[in-house]
């Protein structure tokens, strides 16, 4: 079954690289044509741009009205991200866990985007940062559990982090007794500063 289960977990591998790899490329091009066209290509995106006001009347009454919910986000947030920081930098080089790159969670470009009027532009900026610090938090979490306790749960967990696949089956007290050293220090070379 552990067969079928690793064979699964690299063609998963395989193919998370080539979806890597496809970004790239169409990140690559993006930026080609970007510079080739830069100035005819910033007017016809502006075209496409709500003004405030416009974009404001169109709006639903509710909507503008619970805004003030959604962005109150920033402050849990904020803490969040502060306490990771903060804990990542404390612990881990105690445990000598590798350290959790910030910036590579943290992704600010949409504000380029010529379309996108100034409360677009803010709306794409807060949910960066939320989901950025959500992942950045969630790494961090998942290298301090291959550290503390990798086990594998009983049931299928959903989204289960990228470090999961090499815990330990539940239940396996002898491999995990005898692998949990080796996978204390067994993090991808892409893993840390």
């Amino acid at each position: 079954m552990m067969s079928k289960i690793d064979e699964l977990l690299a063609r998963i591998e395989t193919l998370q690289n080539e979806l890597d790899e496809e970004y790239r490329r169409a990140r690559d091009e993006w930026a080609r044509r970007k510079a080739e066209l830069a100035g005819e290509f910033a007017r016809q995106q502006r075209r496409y741009k709500t003004g405030l006001l416009r974009f404001l009347a169109r709006s639903r009454l509710l909507v503008v009205l619970t805004a003030p919910v959604i962005y109150a986000g920033w402050v849990p947030f904020l803490l969040m991200d502060l306490f990771v920081t903060a804990y990542q930098a404390i612990c881990f080089p105690i445990y000598r866990i590798p350290k959790v790159r910030r910036a590579d969670y943290l992704v600010f470009d949409r504000g380029d985007l010529p379309y996108l009027n100034l409360i677009e532009k803010f709306n794409c900026f807060y949910c960066s940062y939320g989901n950025g610090v959500a992942a950045y938090a969630r790494e961090v979490a998942a290298r301090t559990e291959q550290y503390w306790c990798p086990i594998k749960h009983a049931r299928r967990i959903r989204a289960a982090h990228e470090h999961y696949p090499k815990f330990f089956d539940y239940g396996d007290a002898e491999a995990f007794q005898q692998g949990l050293e080796r996978l204390r220090r067994q993090y991808d070379e892409r893993d840390g500063d």
